[in-house]
């Protein structure tokens, strides 16, 4: 079976096809600037050179038009024609309480989507753009939806509850959801398969640490807790978003500096975080550099960045009395050595061990970055959001054309 992975953003749209016999990458690529008179696609089919065009592509049903011809492009394609495409499977930020896994697509489900966009008012509406699209272009194919919050719909209740009035939390659904479920779903799964143990017997804490980052306390394979919120706001300094504050900060800055709502909004998600106290970048790289070089405020911006994700990491060890197993992941989590170093360094009390050598190396497989007689095992798991996409889509499809 051959499947097709998307996700839909309001201008934007990336996809991936697999051939699920061997889970193999056939073909990627983005659309970007859509609704626009150059918007931008670049498609890469496995084995052959990268193709890049700019044209008009003012919808995303005519963007998906667009991959499609891509992909069964006699020259440079992957497919001989659009049959070969057997299902769609598609990222969905915001499931709710009403989905805790990933389900095939039906006038029910889309209704529920719809329902809410007040939660995910930047995601969900572009996702079923994405999906009304595939209607359009592939009808009789079927489609899955794997949820961004699913995998945290497992916490308990004092996990997820904020203490604010319940008739919140009753009329309004007001609660910690929690993202980057695929993601820590997905490292997890890895991180017990490489160390061969049972999942479901593991303490497990997973850092997906990119531009937007999170923490998740994985106990006996279920998310137990997750550093993000009702938004993804909440939680860890991230590369342009503020993490944890106190929230009478926001009224009080709101009068000093006369903000409206939408303001203040766009200060906490898109110019804090490492940005604002490097005043250079959101880019981890860039403010190593800096920091290296000697620059204050990147150094600053680091150790917060830092001393942050330490304290969530204590913080679910001892929720979970106890860890075995810490798994950095995501862009800044594989890639940046002295984030990993500066961060096991800091919690040694928990037993934790680093090999210094085993991590400085790079490598695109999992690895352990802990001595051999390290009492937690730590790992560098890269993740994978679009295999477990396409995975559970086509597994939803098999059990659904065998039943």
């Amino acid at each position: 079976m051959k499947v097709l992975v998307i996700n839909a953003g309001s201008s934007s749209l990336k996809y991936q096809l697999y051939d699920m016999s061997s889970e193999e990458v056939l073909a990627s690529g983005r659309v970007e600037r859509i609704g626009m008179d150059s918007s931008i696609v670049t498609h890469e089919p496995s084995g052959k050179p990268e193709v890049r065009s700019v044209s008009e592509i003012l919808d995303h049903v005519t963007a998906v038009k667009r991959v499609t011809d891509m992909l069964t492009n006699p020259e440079y394609g992957a497919i001989a024609n659009l049959d070969e495409i057997e299902a769609v499977g598609h990222r969905v930020v915001h499931g709710g309480e009403a989905f805790s896994s990933s389900v095939l697509v039906t006038p029910e489900v889309k209704l529920e989507i719809r329902r809410l966009f007040d939660l995910a008012p930047l995601h969900n509406p572009a996702h079923m753009m994405g999906i009304s699209a595939v209607d359009t272009n592939l009808p009789n194919v079927p489609q899955a939806v794997v949820f961004d919050t699913a995998f945290h719909q497992s916490m308990p209740n004092t996990s997820y509850l904020y203490p604010i009035p319940t008739v919140l939390y009753r009329r309004h659904k007001i609660r910690r959801y929690g993202f980057h479920g695929t993601s820590h779903s997905y490292v997890s799964g890895q991180a017990a398969d490489y160390l061969k143990q049972p999942l479901a017997s593991m303490k497990m804490i997973t850092c997906h640490i990119g531009n937007g980052a999170s923490c998740a306390a994985i106990l006996d394979g279920k998310s137990f807790d997750t550093s993000m919120g009702m938004t993804p706001l909440e939680g860890l300094m991230m590369g342009t978003r503020s993490g944890d504050l106190d929230p009478a900060i926001v009224p009080f800055v709101m009068n000093k500096e006369e903000l409206t709502l939408n303001e203040v909004n766009s200060m906490l998600n898109k110019h804090s975080g490492m940005l604002a106290i490097s005043g250079i970048s959101s880019d981890m790289r860039e403010v190593t550099e800096a920091m290296n070089d000697g620059d204050k405020n990147a150094k600053l911006a680091f150790d917060m960045y830092v001393y942050r994700l330490k304290k969530y990491i204590g913080a679910y060890a001892a929720a979970m009395n106890g860890v075995d197993t810490l798994v950095f992941t995501a862009g800044v989590g594989e890639n940046s050595a002295a984030l990993r170093k500066a961060v096991c360094e800091g919690i040694t009390f928990l037993g934790i061990e680093l090999d210094e050598e085993r991590n400085a190396l790079r490598s695109k497989d999992t690895r352990e970055i802990s001595t051999d007689a390290s009492k937690v095992k730590v790992l560098v798991v890269p993740t994978n959001e679009e295999l477990l996409i396409a995975r559970d889509t086509y597994n939803l499809v098999k059990q659904s054309q065998s039943s």
